[in-house]
């Protein structure tokens, strides 16, 4: 089934949130899926989390600049500190884009 499909259906049965992974950019550090993002945020009608792909503040500062999710999960890039806290941070005020107080 296509992912807006999915979308589609998870919210009319209910979703409060849509966690969106894209497993061809999962773990690479190649990037968001901007396109995958922008097309369900398009779409639904409950918050979207951008999850899979991140490598380094400039693949926030993309996909912020050209989506528009209502948040990011971001993992390995921090787990193998490929980005800090404070660099995101930076992208994400940069972008108006809420950040928690350190």
């Amino acid at each position: 089934m296509d992912v807006l499909d999915w979308v589609k259906r998870a919210v009319k049965q209910g979703a409060g949130e849509i966690l969106l992974t894209s497993v061809d950019r999962d773990g690479t550090g190649k990037g968001f899926d901007v396109d995958l993002v922008k097309a369900v945020t398009r779409i639904s009608t409950v918050p979207v989390i951008a999850s899979g792909g991140m490598g380094k503040a400039s693949d926030l500062d993309d996909l912020l600049k050209s989506a528009a999710p209502d948040a990011v999960a971001i993992a390995k890039a921090f787990h193998y500190n490929q980005v800090t806290v404070e660099e995101l941070r930076k992208v994400a005020i940069q972008n108006n884009f809420a950040a928690r107080t350190l």
